[in-house]
């Protein structure tokens, strides 16, 4: 089969990552039989350089009409300066809105030859972390009304509003089901249906969508009791689904869990097949270009773009267990390193993840 991937390599390290994650994907092609195309298109810090904007027309062009989307990362001190709506994280605000990616998946695993980076006890580690994030990405206080009052109870006030539909609530949480058939079919919903009235609608939307996967198990969890249990107990949640705001921060949370972001992949959903997957670590200026950068968040982002743009289940597995083999044959990036391991470049990295495509 032939697929169409615009790349966006972005900023910083990010052309680095992208490269070896291009590398992952051709072996991937060339052991099962499929065709990548790579398109590769501006975004961020080096499409303001170039074309004056932080997301040019044609990028999303590129984007609409490709099967997924592949980020490298935006942004860095150069920009820092411009004006909010030219800075280039305005890309990604406006590739989510261009593409209609209303669902963020944020996977936090921890892998066992890692398992020393984590901030948590060892009697909690022990048990293994797997747990993904499925965050509402268009709705909410985010996007609700917002504004400011001269006169309030107090003075000045400032108001934002958390607002959601049957409609938005519904396409989520079928995502978050749908990934949960995928695991280990168990779904916490996150809310604060004992305060706000939003969360109400959240709740019984969940439940009435609830009714079309009876294999899969259903909690809820206010959102204060979630934050306290992922540090407690992280083993208790398989698929977490949320809104806009508490994802932003549950998710954030999870990662640390892991204690490294340079090992997190993330994907942003549309409704039918297109996605765009990207790590969830920053450009990193400061070590571009110096063959430090670890590619293991992007190829990862790579894995999880077969399984739910692609369809290719099999093949994101056997990425997920070839880094797996390398993690466990002690080869660490300078972000993961720890005494006794063997300290390799961005380049061997993902050489050495190739290696183990089979």
């Amino acid at each position: 089969m032939k697929f169409n991937i615009a790349t966006i390599p972005g900023d910083g390290i990010g052309p680095e990552v992208i490269e070896e994650t291009i590398l992952v994907l051709n072996k991937i092609g060339e052991i099962y039989g499929h065709e990548f195309s790579f398109q590769e298109v501006l975004a961020g810090g080096i499409a303001i350089d170039k074309t004056g904007k932080p997301l040019p027309e044609e990028t999303v062009e590129v984007c609409k009409n490709s099967d997924a989307v592949l980020l490298g990362a935006v942004g860095g001190p150069k920009w820092d300066t411009l004006p909010g709506d030219q800075r280039p994280e305005k890309a990604l605000l406006g590739l989510r809105g261009a593409l209609g990616l209303y669902a963020n998946l944020r996977p936090a695993v921890l892998y066992t030859a890692l398992k020393e980076a984590s901030p948590l006890r060892s009697d909690i580690v022990e048990q293994g972390i797997d747990i993904c994030v499925v965050r509402e990405l268009t709705g909410g206080i985010y996007f609700g009304e917002r504004g400011r009052k001269k006169e309030g109870k107090m003075g000045e006030e400032a108001y934002d509003t958390e607002a959601y539909s049957v409609g938005e609530v519904e396409r989520i949480a079928r995502t978050a089901f749908e990934i949960a058939m995928k695991r280990d079919k168990r779904v916490t919903s996150v809310d604060k249906a004992n305060i706000l009235e939003s969360s109400r609608l959240w709740r019984s939307v969940v439940v009435e969508v609830a009714k079309d996967y009876p294999e899969v198990a259903l909690d809820h969890m206010y959102v204060d009791n979630a934050a306290m249990q992922l540090i407690r107990y992280p083993q208790q949640f398989d698929v977490i689904v949320t809104s806009n705001m508490f994802g932003d921060i549950l998710s954030d949370e999870a990662s640390m869990l892991t204690g490294s972001i340079g090992m997190l992949p993330s994907a942003s959903l549309a409704e039918g097949n297109l996605g765009m997957y990207e790590p969830i670590h920053g450009s990193a200026p400061d070590i571009a270009g110096e063959n430090k950068a670890n590619p293991i968040a992007t190829i990862l982002s790579a894995a999880m773009m077969l399984r739910y743009s692609l369809q290719l289940d099999k093949e994101a597995q056997v990425i997920e267990e070839a880094v797996i083999k390398v993690l466990e044959k002690n080869y660490r990036t300078g972000d993961i390193m720890s005494k006794g391991m063997t300290l390799v470049g961005t380049q061997e990295m993902g050489k050495l993840i190739v290696g183990e495509l089979k």
